[in-house]
């Protein structure tokens, strides 16, 4: 069955979606995290269940990222994604917080020819947990913050968050 809630954050309303799983804590393995107006969100379906207490150790884990209290998440993913897209995301899990990393970086990871990071780029874009797959510390070769399905802005903070970046002053 899949359940969802939604729970507030500093980047606005974060739906969470995940379905049973006897293996995962509190029962529910995490399939999706998506943010306001993001590229690709779920979409709440009309056979989903509202089940807030299934994700309380998501909401608490989340709670301590954005307090600067956690660096990394432990909690099962099950999200869905071609084999191609399962070793890219795997790959994108191999950079840790604080750290960042090129798109051809990520290629040579994932043991994909660098040639392939364009590919490589739309499987981080098809990622559907957006910040406990830390898909925002995927950056161009050239520093730049490219591409991030909930927004630059939003990639921005939270590289900011985690000190990969320095707060602009304005």
């Amino acid at each position: 069955m899949t359940v969802y809630t939604r729970i507030e954050s500093p980047l606005g309303e974060l739906l969470l979606v995940g379905e049973d799983s006897p293996t995962a804590n509190g029962g529910t393995a995490l399939t999706s995290l998506s943010m306001p107006d993001q590229r690709n969100a779920a979409r709440i379906g009309t056979d989903w269940r509202a089940a807030d207490a299934a994700f309380d150790e998501a909401a608490r884990q989340l709670r301590e990222y954005f307090e600067g209290r956690r660096t990394a998440f432990e909690l099962e993913l099950a999200a869905e994604g071609t084999p191609f897209q399962q070793r890219v995301w795997a790959a994108v899990d191999t950079v840790g917080y604080g750290s960042t990393v090129s798109y051809g970086e990520l290629a040579r990871r994932a043991g994909v020819a660098r040639s392939d990071a364009r590919a490589v780029g739309t499987a981080v874009g098809a990622n559907p947990l957006l910040l406990v797959r830390a898909c925002h510390r995927v950056i161009g070769a050239d520093g730049s913050l490219r591409g991030y399905a909930a927004g630059i802005p939003r990639k921005e903070a939270l590289l900011t968050l985690e000190g990969a970046l320095q707060p602009q002053l304005g």
